[in-house]
């Protein structure tokens, strides 16, 4: 099958001047992304997790387009994004939406919720008539659970669970292929970030879509993603089946991350075993050599300064970045 996204060997980097330093001193690189691959079919979910600063939303704005790659390919339904011109970008933008991590300050206080929702399909549709516009919003929202009745209030007057809601609504309204959720629920209570989880689920269900779901926490992307990728300092570690890489991890960085969510059960919290992730992780603009990850892994070797690893396919699309690597047992994510 086709994949309906495709992206290879992608690469942002960010020029940075040093404070007070002169216009004409050339400025630094920030990697913030480094020869990034990944596929995702039709109606299938890939999680990203990772450290802050591993480069996670920086992959879903070069998806979206609104950063340019500085390397590689991102091919959408076979069309490679750098070769667009006007008028296919304005479809891409119809088919690729995105969810974003304070869904207050994603709305804008001074338009209603009932323009908010509409805006996109004004936008991309002009000629659709004012009443059609309302029903499809009202439905809509109905069907994200907001009550139509409340189409004329503004974002201040709902919960953050509620503004999730209207922003999920804004970015379905035109029906998109795929939905770029960045942690989408980090800033909500757990109870809420479960209805809105359940909610995402089901939508991706009924409307067949394709999502790459981006959050720190392994329990919400072991729940709801197909797949899941880690990124460490914009290099992937690993990328397998979301729960083989839950239970059995193989790459250091994957094992100490699950190691670090825990287990509502005493007992066996204090059992398992527990990688330790020392120290910190260290600037983009200067990168360890070789192994990116070498500066904290348990398992570091001399040789692990002097060549990147590659990706390595160990079976089943399980795919590994070190050569040292070995199989965890741990409690899976959520049990």
């Amino acid at each position: 099958m086709e994949p309906l996204l495709s992206v290879r060997n992608l690469s942002v980097t960010f020029d940075v001047r040093r404070p007070g330093s002169w216009p004409w001193t050339p400025p630094r690189k920030l990697h913030a992304v480094s020869e990034v691959s990944f596929d995702i079919q039709p109606g299938e979910c890939l999680g990203i997790v990772g450290e802050s600063g591993s480069g996670k939303s920086t992959i879903a704005r070069a998806v979206v387009g609104t950063i340019p790659s500085s390397g590689g390919n991102i091919f959408f339904e076979g069309h490679d994004l750098a070769n667009m011109n006007v008028s296919e970008r304005r479809v891409h933008r119809r088919d690729v939406q995105m969810i974003f991590q304070d869904p207050l300050a994603a709305l804008n206080p001074r338009m209603t919720v009932g323009e908010i929702i509409a805006e996109p399909l004004i936008t991309h549709e002009p000629h659709t008539s004012r009443k059609d516009v309302k029903k499809r919003v009202s439905a809509l929202m109905e069907r994200v659970g907001l009550l139509p009745n409340l189409i004329n209030r503004y974002p201040h007057e709902f919960s953050g669970g509620q503004c999730q809601r209207i922003g999920i609504a804004r970015a379905l309204i035109l029906n998109p292929k795929l939905i770029i959720c960045d942690e989408p629920v980090s800033a909500l209570d757990v109870s809420v970030q479960a209805q809105v989880i359940n909610l995402l689920m089901e939508l991706q269900r009924d409307m067949n879509l394709s999502m790459i779901f981006i959050a720190h926490d392994l329990s919400v992307v072991k729940h709801i993603s197909d797949r899941t990728l880690v990124l460490y300092l914009g290099r992937v570690m690993e990328t397998a089946n979301s729960h083989k890489l839950t239970t059995l991890p193989e790459h250091p960085y994957s094992q100490a991350l699950i190691a670090s969510v825990p287990i509502p059960d005493p007992v066996l919290e204090r059992a398992r075993p527990r990688p330790i992730l020392e120290g910190e992780l260290p600037s983009p603009l200067a990168p360890p050599s070789g192994c990116v990850f070498r500066t904290r892994c348990p398992k570091a070797q001399p040789s692990c300064a002097e060549a990147r690893p590659e990706l390595k396919n160990i079976g089943d699309r399980h795919f590994v970045a070190c050569p040292f690597h070995e199989p965890a047992q741990v409690l899976a994510v959520g049990e």
